[in-house]
C-alpha cells in the first residue's frame, strides 16, 4: 500500500489502483449458507454509492456521529469505509439516542428508533436483499443505495487528524486507524495475497482491524465468516483450504 495514505478511504484507492480486480472481501454467513465474493472494484463501487447516500441523501457532514448497530458483515464493512469517505466518525455499537445518525440490522431496530437523526435498516438477506416490508422510521438500505452514483467525491476533503472511528472503549483518528491497521498487518505478518480468516466480530478493534483494516492496509484480502461456531472442525479446513487462508483470526 501507498505509504502515503492516511485515511481508509486512501487505502481502498490505492487498492484500486494496484489490482482492482483481486478479492478484497469474502463473506460467508454459515447461518443461512450464503457466500458472497467482492472484488476490490465491486467493494469500492458499493462505498461509492453508500458515501453518495450518506452524503447527499442523508444529508451527513463531517464530524456527524454515526451509529452503526450491524454485525461483522461485508455491508457493515462498506458502511465503515464510506462513513470515512465522508469525514462521518462511526461509533460502533453506539447509543443511537446520542448520534446524529443510526445504521442498524434487522435485530436491533427498536434500539435504533431512539435516534431522532435519519435511520437506515439494512435486512442483511444474501445478495444485499431488501426487507419484505420496510420497518416502518427507516430507510431500507437496498432500496436506496442501487440508484447513487458510482463515483464519489467528498463536499469537503476529509481530514486525517478527524475522529473516525469509536468501538470498544478505543477512539481513533482516520489516521491513527491507518497506523494502527499497518502496524497489526506487520504483526500479523500479512502482506499483498494475504488472505485473512475471521470469525470475530466487529465489536472490538480486534475484530474489525482482522476482517477489514489489517488486510486492506496490507494489500491482503478477508474471508469473513459470521455464525462460525456453527461450523464444523472439518468444514472449517476445507474452507480454509478452498480459500486460500493464510491466517486465521
Amino acid at each position: 500500500m501507498n505509504t502515503t495514505d492516511r485515511t481508509p478511504a486512501d487505502l481502498l484507492r490505492s487498492a484500486l489502483a494496484a489490482d482492482p480486480g483481486r478479492p478484497l472481501v469474502t463473506f460467508y454467513d454459515d447461518a443461512t449458507g450464503e457466500r458472497i465474493e467482492l472484488s476490490v472494484t465491486t467493494f469500492a463501487n458499493w462505498v461509492a454509492k453508500t458515501a453518495n447516500l450518506l452524503q447527499g441523501d442523508l444529508g451527513a457532514e463531517p464530524g456527524d456521529r454515526l451509529a452503526l448497530l450491524l454485525p461483522a458483515h461485508w455491508q457493515s464493512a462498506v458502511w465503515l469505509i464510506a462513513c470515512a469517505s465522508v469525514g462521518v466518525t462511526v461509533e460502533v455499537g453506539g447509543d443511537p439516542a446520542d448520534a446524529d445518525l443510526v445504521v442498524s440490522g434487522p435485530d436491533t431496530l427498536e434500539e435504533a428508533r431512539a435516534c431522532s437523526g435519519e435511520r437506515v435498516a439494512l435486512a442483511l438477506r444474501p445478495l444485499g436483499g431488501r426487507f419484505p416490508q420496510p420497518p416502518a422510521g427507516f430507510a431500507d438500505y437496498a432500496v436506496e443505495v442501487p440508484g447513487q452514483g458510482d463515483q464519489f467525491a467528498p463536499f469537503v476533503p476529509v481530514d486525517p487528524e478527524g475522529a473516525a472511528l469509536r468501538v470498544g472503549g478505543r477512539a481513533l483518528s482516520y489516521v491513527q486507524l491507518v497506523d494502527r491497521a499497518r502496524a497489526d498487518a506487520a504483526e500479523r505478518g500479512l502482506s499483498g495475497g494475504s488472505r485473512v480468516l475471521s470469525g470475530l466480530g466487529f465489536d472490538t478493534w480486534e475484530g474489525l482491524s482482522a476482517g477489514l483494516f489489517a488486510p486492506l492496509a496490507a494489500g491482503g484480502s478477508a474471508v469473513l465468516c459470521r455464525h462460525l461456531d456453527q461450523l464444523s472442525e472439518a468444514a472449517l479446513a476445507t474452507r480454509a483450504e478452498s480459500e486460500r487462508v493464510t491466517h486465521t483470526a
